[in-house]
């Protein structure tokens, strides 16, 4: 501490604990109308602060030891610094932790409080603790904190041995035995991260206690110093650097110890770090706080803190099991990785398979398998292909983990390679107070709740790309709607969605706002308001449910309070007024069967056998096949491709000269299209009973990783032929839920076994989702429906 820093004390005297204050108090500016200064009246950068703080407190702390009783070498007493003063990042307001080690003498308890006396008196904060070497070690071997502490031990005042000794045997302890914590260790980090939130994409971080803050740091430093990682590299370290001057000005400005950014706060503290304004200040530390926190994510899995401890088998241990999870994806482990002969520079696909498995499965992608594709996946070629297309889709659904997924693809580039976008909302901070999100988080996190809602809606596909899409246009400098409506159009056209598609993905995002704006806003019951919205939206009934449950999902990832029961009330009211003024919605209708199936049909009746015929053009094929009209044949059918893992995107159904014709548009989930041959001796001893399929489609469903918790609520709607009622001559069922290996045998067997005779189906599988249309004869039973019903619903589920 410079000599013009110490007051009016005089220099043959011990500084006293207010003299600390004042000194603490000149460097902070305390005045009113000043500005933290050094001793030359200059204002103190937040680095050159930090130094001055420690210097102070370290000047203090070793005159008042000495004066206190610390004796010097050979006294067998220490005092160390831990913490931020430890480790010479002391911002203002922050708490002083000191230990007092000594080597048992009696004497030391009034030491101590000769030592903390003054401080406590004083007003300064303190954590301080009185411990021999010993008893040090043992409190660290079963308290984390503590042992994470001693890490960044510093001498003060007294006898250097003692503090040699226990910072040396304090280091030595965290390696031998950080292994055996690195459970513990996960399990702290993720506890302080769900209460303590997010520094990227949060509008009031926690830069200290957030994921991806300043304890996140230290967590890294002390991984790399027991050896486990490397030393962070010079992205994180920036990123501290920018979390650690911005907590300083922070504390500076607030003039107590406060660790949470608030917006008002922001534009002050960006002009003494040299940004433009707030927003600059909120985007800089949402980039940096994504940094850190995927550094530690990486960090933990490497190390296996994520991973619970495999079995060991005398001195043997397995090597990890790789599991298929999709063509050219395996699960290694816990994480999602490429399978060896996985190509990714001539599979365009490949990318979003990875990442659909990630979000599926909840596993995190392997590092290595983000380098792979960073360095060779390229750009799938517009118009993407619809295999491609399923994929996306499979991926947008996939809910809660679509969040980590697509955190990890924008770390590593390849976000920006599906969508280019992307860049002008990336750590964008919002203009509305409402949020809570940077504009980005909220897309994603927008589109991980209308994953919920998929069943509500026809389009399920429409409403997982609009809700990633309604914002996107934000950043711009003009009305958002507008602009990313002609974003939309852009994105769907490339996305290779037909003409209509895209027109209603732009009319999504172009009206985004109308309904919760009209509900709230205006009378819903006024036919001039419900008219107004059906004509705006031009009549469509699909566009009206899309924006529907887009409004849900919107409101509820803006910020907790926004999606009110109110508000869904009001909007529900709305659209049931504009559902009918627009007279009803379209039947689905069945499909027309081609000539070569209805040939195959007459050839089947004239054999008396099933038979089967597969088209193929590049990975999509198209399987026909044809048995004796008899229930249960639909049902078998699809059993027999999903037990070779054909993934089914489309199916019609039909009959011609007594022969059920069942025509199915798949893709190979892995390799290619099983043998023909194959396919024929499988069905046709599906279709004689002789094939399990019930018990061999659900070992494969545990296989493939199971169904997801967290999947929507099945839904069924009912649509009537012909008029006269509820039991009129047809009806058609629709049935919406998240798609499933084998879910088409499973509904087709539920409704065999309630007596139904399918007379034709449509089947849509739109990335995990289905939506299932079924047309049968109207039964005459009370109740029949609701029972009909019931056995689909719990197949579905």
């Amino acid at each position: 501490m410079a000599q013009g820093e110490r007051g009016t004390t005089p220099a043959s005297s011990t500084p006293t604990a207010a003299d600390l204050v004042r000194a603490r108090d000149r460097l902070l500016g305390a005045g009113a109308g000043t500005r933290s200064a050094g001793p030359s009246g200059h204002r103190l950068g937040p680095s050159a602060l930090r130094e001055a703080l420690a210097d102070l407190h370290e000047f203090w702390l070793t005159a008042h030891a000495a004066q206190a009783g610390v004796g010097g070498r050979g006294e067998g007493v220490a005092l160390l610094a831990v913490g931020g003063l430890g480790r010479r990042e002391l911002v203002p307001f922050s708490d002083l932790d000191l230990v007092l080690v000594h080597d048992g003498r009696k004497s030391v308890e009034a030491v101590a409080e000769r030592l903390w006396y003054p401080l406590w008196n004083s007003g300064v904060g303190l954590d301080h603790s009185v411990r021999t070497v010993g008893e040090a070690l043992d409190v660290a071997s079963h308290d984390l904190r503590t042992a994470l502490g001693l890490l960044d031990a510093r001498h003060m005042a007294g006898d250097a041995e003692v503090t040699v000794r226990l910072a040396t045997a304090a280091r030595e302890q965290w390696r031998t035995g950080v292994r055996k914590r690195l459970g513990g260790l996960s399990e702290s980090v993720r506890q302080r991260w769900a209460r303590s939130g997010e520094v990227a994409h949060w509008v009031e971080p926690d830069l200290k206690h957030g994921r991806g803050g300043l304890r996140d740091l230290a967590i890294l430093d002390a991984l790399a110093l027991a050896q486990l990682i490397d030393r962070p590299g010079q992205e994180v370290r920036a990123a501290h650097t920018l979390l650690l001057d911005t907590r300083t000005e922070l504390r500076r400005v607030a003039r107590r110890p406060r660790d949470v950014l608030r917006p008002q706060d922001g534009d002050e503290i960006a002009g003494a770090l040299g940004l433009a304004d707030r927003f600059a200040l909120a985007r800089a530390l949402s980039g940096a706080g994504r940094s850190i926190a995927y550094a530690l994510d990486v960090a933990l899995r490497a190390t296996g803190a994520t991973t619970p401890a495999r079995k060991i088998l005398g001195v043997l241990r397995r090597a990890p099991e790789r599991r298929p999870l999709d063509e050219g994806v395996v699960l290694h482990g816990a994480e999602v990785a490429l399978a060896r002969d996985a190509d990714p520079g001539r599979d365009p696909g490949l990318l979003l398979r990875v990442a659909a498995a990630a979000g599926r499965t909840g596993h995190p992608i392997a590092p290595s398998a983000l380098t792979r594709l960073g360095e060779s996946a390229p750009e799938p070629r517009a118009p993407w292909p619809a295999e491609v297309r399923q994929d996306l889709v499979a991926l947008l659904g996939s809910g809660e983990g679509l969040t980590d997924v697509v955190e990890a693809l924008d770390r590593t580039g390849l976000w920006a390679r599906l969508f280019p976008e992307w860049g002008a909302v990336r750590d964008l901070p919002p203009r509305d107070a409402a949020h809570a999100w940077t504009v980005d988080r909220h897309l994603v996190r927008a589109t991980a709740h209308a994953a919920r809602l998929v069943t509500s809606v026809s389009r399920p596909d429409l409403l997982l790309i609009g809700a990633l899409l309604h914002d996107l246009g934000k950043g711009r400098g003009q009305d958002h709607s507008v602009v990313g409506a002609a974003l939309a159009t852009q994105v769907g056209a490339r996305l290779g969605l037909p003409e209509p598609d895209v027109a209603t993905l732009s009319a999504m995002v172009r009206h985004h706002l109308l309904l919760p704006h009209t509900a709230t806003r205006r009378d819903v019951t006024d036919e001039s308001t419900v008219h107004r919205v059906v004509d705006t939206l031009g009549g469509d009934p699909v566009l009206l449910e899309l924006l529907h449950a887009l409004a849900e999902a919107d409101s509820v990832a803006t910020g907790p309070g926004v999606w009110t029961d109110w508000k869904a009330r009001l909007i529900t009211e709305l659209v049931g007024q504009c559902r009918l003024a627009m007279a009803g919605v379209a039947l689905p209708d069945p499909e027309p069967l081609d000539e070569a199936q209805l040939a195959l049909a007459e050839s089947a009746a004239a054999a008396g056998k099933p038979d089967i015929r597969v088209d193929t053009v590049d990975r999509l094929a198209t399987v026909t096949l044809v048995a004796e009209d008899l229930p249960g044949v639909l049902s078998r059918a699809a059993g027999v491709l999903a037990l070779n893992s054909l993934e089914v995107h489309g199916a019609t159904v039909g009959t011609h000269a007594g022969v059920a014709i069942s025509a199915f548009s798949v893709t190979p989930r892995f390799g290619s299209m099983p043998d023909p041959a194959l396919l024929r001796e499988q069905f046709a001893r599906a279709v004689s009973g002789s094939l399990p399929l019930a018990e061999k489609l659900a070992a494969k469903e545990r296989d493939y990783g199971g169904r997801a918790e967290d999947a929507p609520e099945p839904k069924v709607l009912w649509f009537d032929h012909e008029a006269g009622g509820p039991d009129s001559a047809s009806v058609v069922m629709e049935l919406r839920c998240a798609d499933r290996i084998g879910l088409l045998h499973l509904v087709a067997d539920a409704l065999e076994r309630s007596g139904v005779d399918v007379l034709w189906a449509r089947v849509a599988t739109l990335g995990g989702s289905a939506v299932d249309s079924f047309c049968f004869a109207a039964g005459t039973a009370p109740g029949w429906r609701r029972a009909v019903e019931v056995a689909v619903l719990d197949a579905a589920r």
